[in-house]
């Protein structure tokens, strides 16, 4: 496989050459890239913005590995998924949008891997990549174009871990106070925990099958020994954090019906009192009006202590009803 020696192609956003040791060294934009076919025993690596880049020359001309696999890999199609064909790996993996980016969702990552190079892009901003040519350019040694692939995946499985880590913070502080009787806006906090964890769940469900397949995959065995090792270290710590997003998700579900029961038990608390309140003064209420009609007949109206009779009246209906009330049995929602 080679790269032309003229101009970069349009949209390459960065081309990093690796040594024997696996130093990295960034090509600037007028330099010729390497001979890929004859580089040693070092490795390039190719990254693409690829809503600009024009990789159609190079797919058709074999720069970018087997045509048919590129041209699957590269499409805008975002569905996760991995192939081995040629002696080269092609897949689609998850990675996360830069901090500040929009949508603030999960990016893809497309990927061709042969022998001697890694051809990556992306449609929209990503985070791995360029932690991974930062870590390069400190002089972190990166020996193969696999090693590289797991360093980008690492990064993506590492800040899905601190996500989660800040989401299993945010629970436990909503836990302690709804322990402690403390229920105040949890219940909207806790829906924006739910759906972060439901779709975190998702990236790591597909992801982790990604590598899984890879792992499984016959013609991978047989032809990158190194890459399945790489997909099962990978797979393995996919499935662990998957297994504590889950159950953290389900934390959440929990909590939230339990918030829930509290803010309807303190809600049934509040509707005792107002209706018992409502019930003392309905007899009162009723005596007033019956007294207040501009009739004539009504009892106590000549007498000069008619207000005081009328007033023990309401008194006395009120405390009469509270005793049907509590001959009753009805009593306030218990804790």
């Amino acid at each position: 496989m080679t790269v032309s020696q003229g101009a970069s192609p349009p949209g390459l956003l960065w081309a990093m050459s690796f040594n024997e040791r696996g130093c990295g060294h960034r090509l600037q934009p007028d330099e010729a890239l390497p001979d890929l076919g004859a580089f040693g025993a070092g490795f390039l690596w190719l990254h693409f913005d690829l809503k600009v880049a024009e990789l159609k020359p190079l797919i058709d001309a074999g720069h970018v590995g087997p045509q048919r696999l590129a041209e699957a890999v590269f499409r805008p199609d975002e569905h996760q998924r991995v192939t081995v064909a040629d002696g080269h790996v092609g897949g689609v993996v998850a990675d996360l949008a830069r901090p500040g980016a929009k949508p603030d969702a999960s990016g893809r990552l497309h990927f061709v891997m042969g022998p001697r190079s890694l051809v990556s892009g992306r449609w929209g901003p990503a985070e791995s990549p360029d932690a991974t040519r930062a870590t390069a350019e400190e002089g972190h040694p990166i020996p193969s174009p696999v090693l590289l692939l797991e360093t980008m995946v690492s990064y993506v499985v590492a800040s899905m871990a601190a996500t989660g880590q800040r989401l299993s913070d945010e629970v436990d502080g909503i836990e302690d106070r709804v322990l402690d009787g403390r229920v105040r806006d949890d219940r909207r906090r806790l829906g924006p925990i739910r759906r972060s964890t439901v779709r975190l769940h998702r990236q790591l469900l597909g992801l982790a099958a990604v590598f899984h397949r890879l792992e499984e995959d016959d013609a991978a065995r047989d032809l990158h020994g190194p890459a399945v090792a790489v997909a099962a270290r990978l797979a393995q710590r996919l499935d662990a954090l998957d297994r504590d997003v889950t159950a953290l998700a389900e934390r959440a579900r929990l909590l939230q019906e339990e918030v829930a029961a509290r803010v309807a038990e303190e809600s049934n608390r509040q509707l005792y009192v107002l209706s018992v309140l409502s019930a003392l003064f309905l007899p009162p209420t009723f005596l007033t009006g019956l007294f207040g009609m501009n009739v004539k007949g009504l009892p106590f109206a000549e007498d000069p202590h008619g207000f005081l009779s009328v007033g023990g009246l309401s008194l006395a209906s009120a405390v009469a009803t509270y005793g049907i009330i509590r001959a009753l049995g009805i009593r306030p929602p218990r804790s």
